[in-house]
């Protein structure tokens, strides 16, 4: 009876390491952590991997080459901004005061703040498009889009100044909710942006 098992001393390479530096393991190799600078490009991704050639693992029996190192990127969320592809979505809320007599605002970008003017009488649900306010495309040139969802935010307590106030605005005409044809609603919307 024969049985064949791999060498103690080279572990099957052929060859044996006579004079291993300090530090290495039986098959000469060095267990070391290092650094790695790498250049994230604008507008990758949640889950893309980047390759860096050269800088992975080095394995016995590959003449010391060097495999490449894989970083798959993962993306922190933002406060303000929420991305979809290279386009971003921002919440502005207004006041009721601010809609009605239309006012100027700033809105968060990737690169700072953007001046907007809301028109007087501007709807909550209104969506702004600002171009190449988003993020940079990662196969081609260009930029993604800015989208402010417009939120008019309705008060919650009223002292009695406010109440009155409102009261005489019930029957006034201006007050009264009068969408045109051409005006689209929430779910309309929803649907077009979803298709």
């Amino acid at each position: 009876m024969q049985t064949t098992t791999t060498c103690n001393f080279c572990h099957g390479t052929g060859e044996v390491i006579k004079h291993r530096p300090n530090g290495s393991d039986v098959e000469g190799l060095i267990f070391e952590e290092q650094v790695v600078s790498i250049k994230i490009p604008a507008g990758v991704e949640q889950g893309m991997q980047l390759r860096i050639s050269g800088k992975g693992n080095e394995a016995p029996g590959n003449n010391g080459i060097a495999a490449d190192l894989i970083v798959q990127v993962e993306e922190v969320e933002h406060k303000y901004l929420k991305r979809e592809g290279e386009n971003l979505h921002y919440d502005l809320y207004i006041s009721f005061a601010e809609a009605a007599l239309g006012i100027k605002k700033e809105v968060d970008t990737v690169s700072g703040k953007a001046s907007i003017k809301l028109e007087s009488g501007i709807q909550s649900g209104k969506i702004l498009r600002l171009k190449g306010k988003g993020l940079p495309n990662i196969n081609r040139y260009g930029y993604g889009d800015l989208f402010v969802h417009v939120n008019v935010w309705t008060p919650q307590q009223l002292d009695s100044k406010q109440k009155a106030f409102f009261k005489k605005m019930l029957g006034d005409e201006n007050f009264v909710p009068a969408p045109s044809s051409s005006e689209k609603s929430f779910f309309q919307k929803m649907k077009e942006m979803f298709n």
